[in-house]
């Protein structure tokens, strides 16, 4: 299962590189974008759930590391600005 890193840059400046264990944070963030923080915080949720059922299909078991990854961001996300924007700033492979 082919896995990623997306670098994001938060409201406050501080960048983080983000982990997926599927390639499918792709279909829900493009580099470049910046994303209201709530719509930023939903679609990585979505995105890094599936990625983790992706996991569960494939080895029989949740990934702990995509679950941990959106409890990161939910917990940096209530740091910020409410009325921030989060930008995607790269992908990589």
């Amino acid at each position: 299962m082919p896995e990623m890193h997306f670098h994001i840059r938060w409201p406050d400046g501080r960048r983080e590189a983000c982990y997926s264990p599927s390639l499918v944070v792709k279909d829900f963030l493009t580099p470049g974008e910046s994303y209201a923080l709530d719509d930023f915080v939903a679609k990585t949720r979505t995105a890094l759930n599936i990625a983790s059922e992706r996991v569960r299909e494939k080895y029989g078991f949740a990934c702990s590391s995509a679950l941990d990854q959106v409890a990161r961001i939910e917990a940096a996300a209530k740091r910020q600005a409410p009325d921030g924007q989060v930008t995607v700033e790269s992908f990589e492979p």
